[in-house]
Order: C-alpha cells, then sequence, then structure tokens
C-alpha cells in the first residue's frame, strides 16, 4: 500500500489504454470529430475521477477491470464539461492542460459536437456493461446522468457564470461547488462503488459523504492553486479565476483560510471511510493527494 506514485501511474495507464482503444472510428467522414474527442479527452490530465472509481470498487472487494467501464464514462464526461467550459461563450480559455484547448487547435463548432458525442459515448457505454444486473447498469446511468445535468455538474456552470463580478457567501460558493466539480466526483466514486457488485445502501452513503467532502477539498485547492502556482505548471492560464472576477475560496477565507478548510475537508472525508478496511487504503491517500496537489 505504501507505493502511491506506482498506485497512480498504473491507475493512468490503464485508464488511457482503454479510453484510446476504444475512441476509434473508421468511417472517413466522422474522422474529424473523433480527432477532436480524443484530442480532448488524451491531451493529459491527472485522471482524479477514475482513479477514485478504481479505489472505490477496490475498497469493496473489486478489481480495476470491473471498474474500467465507469472510470472511462466519468473521464468522458469531465472531458466533455471542460471543452464546453473552454468556449468562448463560456470561460474563453486558450489553454487546457499546457495545451490549445479544443477550440482553438479545432474550431468552435468540432469542439461542440465533440463535447456532445462524449457526452452520448459516456452512457451507451454504461447501457452496455457486461456481466451486470440490469438494477446495477441503471443505478450507474442515473447516477451519472443527475451528476452531470442541470441538478449537477450543468446546474453548477450556471450557477458559476451567474456569479461571476458578485459578492457571494461561503455557503452559496460551496453550493455552486458541490454541483459544479463535487456532483462528477461523487458520481466517480459511486459508480466505482456499484462496480464492485458488492456495496451496500450504508457503504454506498459513507462513500457519497467521502467523496462530497473530497470534493469540495479538490475545488478549494484548485482555487489556492489559481493563485499560488504557475501557468507552466497549471497547464492553464495562471490567475485566470481573479482576472474573471470570480468568487473563490482564498477571496472569501484568505489564502491561509482556505488552506486550512481544504484540511478540514480533508480529514471529513477520512472519518468518513472509519467503517472500512485496509482495502480502502488508496481512497484515505488520494484525500490527501488531493489536497497536497500542485498543480
Amino acid at each position: 500500500m505504501s507505493d502511491f506514485a506506482g498506485y497512480l501511474g498504473d491507475c493512468q495507464q490503464r485508464i488511457n489504454t482503454f479510453l484510446l482503444e476504444h475512441l476509434q472510428q473508421r468511417q472517413p467522414r466522422l474522422q474529424r470529430l473523433f480527432e477532436a474527442m480524443r484530442y480532448s479527452v488524451t491531451i493529459g490530465g491527472k485522471r482524479v475521477r477514475p482513479l477514485l472509481a478504481y479505489a472505490a470498487c477496490e475498497a469493496l472487494g473489486g478489481s480495476r477491470q470491473q471498474a474500467d467501464v465507469a472510470a472511462a464514462a466519468v473521464e468522458l464526461i469531465h472531458a466533455y464539461s471542460l471543452i464546453h467550459d473552454d468556449l468562448p461563450a463560456m470561460d474563453d480559455d486558450d489553454l487546457r492542460r499546457g495545451q490549445p484547448t479544443c477550440h482553438r487547435a479545432f474550431d468552435e463548432a468540432s469542439a461542440i459536437l465533440a463535447g456532445d458525442g462524449l457526452q452520448a459515448l459516456a452512457f451507451d457505454w454504461l447501457s452496455r456493461l457486461g456481466d451486470y444486473p440490469d438494477s446495477i447498469r441503471l443505478q450507474m446511468i442515473q447516477r451519472l446522468a443527475q451528476a452531470a445535468g442541470p441538478l449537477g455538474m450543468v446546474g453548477g456552470q450556471a450557477i458559476d457564470l451567474g456569479a461571476v463580478g458578485e459578492k457571494i457567501d461561503l455557503d452559496t460558493l460551496e453550493n455552486m461547488h458541490r454541483h459544479k466539480t463535487g456532483a462528477l466526483i461523487r458520481a466517480s466514486v459511486q459508480l466505482g462503488a456499484l462496480a464492485s457488485g458488492q456495496a451496500s445502501p450504508a457503504q454506498l452513503q459513507a462513500l457519497s459523504d467521502y467523496a462530497e467532502a473530497i470534493g469540495l477539498a479538490f475545488q478549494v485547492q484548485d482555487d489556492i492553486l489559481d493563485i499560488e502556482s504557475d501557468t507552466s505548471v497549471l497547464g492553464k492560464q495562471q490567475g485566470s479565476d481573479l482576472a474573471r472576477d470570480k468568487p473563490t475560496y482564498p477571496a472569501l477565507l484568505g489564502l491561509d483560510g482556505a488552506r486550512d478548510k481544504a484540511v478540514q475537508l480533508r480529514d471529513q472525508a477520512l472519518h468518513s471511510l472509519a467503517g472500512f478496511d485496509l482495502r480502502a487504503e488508496r481512497l484515505r491517500q488520494l484525500a490527501d493527494y488531493i489536497v497536497q496537489r500542485r498543480f
């Protein structure tokens, strides 16, 4: 359990290979669309959501292979959200993971269609999961749809756009990020747990509590890095949130207060795992990783 860096590398390589193998298309007229989709999924990234799906599955005695489709589905939704988030009508970003954003590397129409295609593929892949009862597949699809939709990630993005330039309080900021960032992180853990085939309602609730806390911690750390890091490390424009006058945790709490908040949320996440044995150690290590990362 001590070689966490090796674990990260193995899982990242596994999901990268899976995504490349399954994002192939031999119809010439669809070549540009699939190039844009592959570009956006494979230009890098920490793969935090797939990592959480794998670790949650393993925490309940499942294998990484069982969680492959769940891990890939949440990453497709994440990639789609980034493509659309970067568009001129949204955040109008030129860089993502140190590379030109999809609409810069291709064009705006291709980027919109690539995001649409990735979103649809995520649910297509889940619907065709083999060796699972229909009830499990349906739960996975429902939880991912809820996390990605207007009461989840998309709703959070809408709140975020509406809050630019406004003075909001901490409760409003946390509500926004529970939707925008936290919902998909929670779904990643839930889908991984369901993929194990052994998740009890109590275990699912405890893992959801873990993910709720770690999802907020992830965003707090993102806000801190937007101030402390630089463009070459972040892979996107440093200070972009400040430049757009977006509400952030450091703006409300100060940098030290934001750091304390991230640690408190990490501790809350770890407490949620108190009833799990050593098989949940990777989830515990991921909680530390999320608040200690530098990009």
